[in-house]
């Protein structure tokens, strides 16, 4: 019954982190795998609760585009920005951006901590887990 537990406690810790590096990826592989696409700025206009849209200065013709909101993101912020093929979406490059993108693995990783303590017995390795979550988190805060 013992193995029962832990088999599943492992599978929903690996679930939650897999669900997070899934999450991330989206943007991620904009900002990493950068090399080829059109890079850019983007002088923001407005933002939404959500979104913030402005003009796209850059590799293609200028025009309007959306990115996801931040921290760091309000009218009349220069960004500088790779857009998303075939979309009119960018996502924030450099140091902030690639941290931006990995948020959602940063939750995982914290949300996955109490089941390796609590369900595996295994106290360092999840203070590890949550430690790089949370250092995740403050990385990108202050490089936003």
């Amino acid at each position: 019954m013992t193995h029962v537990r832990n088999a599943a406690m492992v599978l929903v810790a690996v679930l939650l982190v897999v669900a997070g590096v899934w999450a991330s990826w989206g943007s991620a592989q904009h900002v990493l795998l950068a090399k080829g696409r059109e890079h850019g700025t983007l002088a923001v206009s407005r933002c939404t609760e959500e979104r913030c849209v402005g003009r796209y200065r850059g590799d293609g013709p200028p025009r309007e585009l959306g990115i996801e909101r931040s921290v760091a993101a309000g009218p009349g912020v220069v960004i500088p920005v790779v857009v998303k093929p075939g979309t009119a979406e960018g996502v924030r490059t450099g140091w902030g951006g690639g941290l931006h993108a990995w948020l959602p693995l940063g939750g995982a990783l914290v949300l996955a901590a109490p089941l390796v303590a609590g369900g595996l017995r295994l106290r360092r390795t999840a203070w590890g887990m949550a430690g790089a979550g949370v250092a995740l988190w403050v990385a990108a805060f202050f490089t936003l």
